[in-house]
Order: C-alpha cells, then sequence, then structure tokens
C-alpha cells in the first residue's frame, strides 16, 4: 500500500487523481523511463491519451466478441443499432446511414450488401427520389438488433463495474467534455 501511495507521489499529477491500482498500468513504466530521461516535461497529457489509447484497445476485443455471439461485426452491428434507433418504420438512406457513422459510401455499400445477403435489412429504391434507396430494418434485423444491443449493454456494464457508480458518471462527463473541446477544433 505504502509503494501505491509513493509512486502516486512522484508523478506530475495531483496525487488523488492518480490511477489506484498503479502496478498493473503498463503506461506507468513509459511514464516513467521519461520522466528520468526529461525531468522537465509535464506529462500529463502524455499519460492520459496514453491510457485512453489503451483502453480503446483492451475495449475492442471485448465488444467484438459479443457482435460475433450474435452473427455480426462491429460495423454491421453499428448500421442496425443506427436503424433501430431511428425509430419506426426504422428506414435511412445510404447517405443518412453514412453520414450518422462517418463513413465513406463505398464503406457503407459493402455493410449494406452483408446486411441484405443475411436477411436482416431490405434496399429498395426510395419512390421519392429513384436516384437513391432506402434501407429499412427487417423483422429478422430487428430481433437480432435488440439481442445484440441487450447483450451489448450488459457488456459494458460488466466491463465498467470495477469503477464505482459516482466515478462512472465522473468518467463520463470527463470525456464528455475533452470530445466537445476536440470536435471544436
Amino acid at each position: 500500500m505504502n509503494n501505491q501511495r509513493d509512486a502516486r507521489q512522484t508523478r506530475n499529477a495531483a496525487p488523488d487523481l492518480q490511477p489506484a491500482i498503479v502496478n498493473v498500468d503498463p503506461i506507468n513504466a513509459v511514464l516513467d523511463a521519461w520522466r528520468r530521461e526529461r525531468p522537465e516535461l509535464d506529462l500529463t497529457a502524455v499519460g492520459l491519451v496514453a491510457r485512453l489509447s489503451r483502453a480503446v484497445l483492451l475495449l475492442g476485443p471485448l465488444q467484438e466478441k459479443v457482435f460475433v455471439d450474435h452473427g455480426l461485426h462491429r460495423g454491421e452491428f453499428d448500421v442496425l443499432a443506427t436503424l433501430r434507433r431511428s425509430g419506426a418504420p426504422y428506414v435511412l438512406t445510404p447517405s443518412e446511414l453514412a453520414a450518422t457513422l462517418m463513413l465513406s459510401r463505398g464503406g457503407m455499400t459493402a455493410r449494406l450488401d452483408r446486411l441484405e445477403a443475411a436477411g436482416l435489412v431490405d434496399r429498395a429504391l426510395d419512390p421519392d427520389n429513384r436516384a437513391s434507396f432506402r434501407i429499412t430494418l427487417t423483422s429478422a434485423g430487428f430481433e437480432v438488433i435488440d439481442a445484440a444491443m441487450t447483450a451489448h449493454t450488459a457488456n459494458l456494464t460488466e466491463l465498467v463495474s470495477d469503477l464505482s457508480p459516482t466515478e462512472q458518471v465522473s468518467l463520463d462527463a470527463l470525456l464528455s467534455s475533452l470530445l466537445g473541446h476536440l470536435s471544436r477544433r
């Protein structure tokens, strides 16, 4: 316990804001090496961004497993989820889907081809614009995305369960603030 407290107190940021489990954080070794070599640098932001990046790398495969269990890849889950949360009648154009998911039209077409072949979406000409299509969530797609979303929510809840509810709310607020600032750059 004293080693953890001592390690936290030697870091650049305030000791009470440091990770509680110092010995399992590989970022600390990198930061300690840089502090030794470049003690004049404030490495707070380096540690923060490195930890965010590492969390994304660790969370990705743990999320993907749920999608695979439902016969989906992440991108397919994203398309179905976007259609589902659009509300009845669960219809969007490929352009609307691509804009929401920040994808190229080509990337969207490949996803839609796979989902249509699996019977999870229907693609039909838009009667109001014959140059476009309308993508509709099928009843099978509705069932798959509802089951996948339920499992995804339970999985994410489990993955962050080592944080207290207060820590989860605080982290969510901080990340939301950071994303807001970054999106305005």
